[in-house]
């Protein structure tokens, strides 16, 4: 293997830092290996890595005899991929793909995703992981694991009585998440400002007992306006509703105006446990609704 040194010149004779795409690789194959191992990848995998850049983690996973697919937005990046792993495209171990991987279809065949993300799409990258796991055209997604900003894996896994929020509250309808590490800024090229996090994600398969969209639309709702109670936050519409079947504006208030006298509108979205929320869901849901 060439390691990361090497491939990170290889890409900065051809690209200079792009502070809007990023752009903070790491350079520590310790740390490179510790990605692969999180991720338990073997052979018989299928891996989306989200923003290869210089392909650092690329190399070592491509090492492992897995299938590789990569999604890269910067086009000079994309040239060095093509230039560095010409021999595993050609037999058919590694696809790239350039574009935004907000945008573009992933392949359905995806058993675990690893990557060192770019920081700015963290949020909408698990919305679309979520969205991925919930598909049932797709292979079900076994294990993620992400290099995030250590913040973010604060909020996603809920470490602190501060971080609950709708973040971590929606993720974990779907998900197991832990922080299982973290990276100084040392060992990126160059340091970024903030310490980063190794989080994990597996889906628990959990059954709820109302559907799920409209759980995370309720707490989305609520978390908006975090220090109010329910009843001053839930009697408005949430902005997506009609995406839920069955449910419109006039359902919603029919059911709200029946919860007036409910203690739980007295509460603060972070004093509920999820399974408050789903309860909750449920009890709006059981009402009778004739328009």
């Amino acid at each position: 293997m060439r390691g990361a040194r090497w491939l990170i010149d290889s890409l900065r004779d051809k690209l200079p830092f792009d502070k809007s795409l990023g752009q903070h690789f790491l350079v520590n194959d310790d740390l490179i290996a510790q990605a692969i191992e999180l991720g338990d990848v073997s052979q018989d995998d299928h891996v989306l890595e989200i923003g290869p850049g210089p392909g650092v983690l690329t190399e070592a996973l491509l090492a492992t005899g897995c299938q590789v697919t990569a999604i890269e937005i910067d086009s000079v990046a994309v040239t060095h991929l093509n230039e560095a792993f010409g021999p595993e495209q050609q037999a058919e171990k590694f696809k790239l793909l350039e574009g935004d991987a907000l945008n573009l279809r992933w392949p359905d065949s995806i058993t675990k995703v690893v990557a060192n993300i770019p920081y700015q799409i963290s949020s909408p990258l698990v919305d679309e992981l979520t969205r991925y796991l919930r598909n049932p055209r797709t292979t079900r997604l076994e294990k993620v694991v992400l290099l995030v900003q250590e913040e973010f894996a604060e909020r996603l896994v809920m470490e602190y009585e501060s971080d609950v929020g709708s973040l971590g509250m929606t993720v974990s309808l779907d998900w197991e998440c832990e922080i299982e590490g973290k990276v100084a800024p040392h060992n990126f090229s160059p340091m970024p400002k903030v310490n980063s996090c190794y989080i994990s994600m597996e889906p628990h398969d959990e059954e709820w007992a109302c559907d799920v969209r409209l759980v995370r639309q309720m707490i989305h709702l609520a978390f908006d306006q975090r220090r109010k109670k329910l009843r001053s936050t839930l009697k408005n519409v949430p902005r997506r509703l009609g995406r839920v079947k069955g449910w419109h504006a006039g359902r919603w208030k029919h059911a709200f105006a029946a919860h007036l006298d409910d203690e739980r509108m007295d509460l603060r979205p972070d004093e509920l446990e999820l399974e408050d929320w789903i309860e909750l869901c449920c009890s709006f849901s059981e009402l009778e609704f004739e328009s």
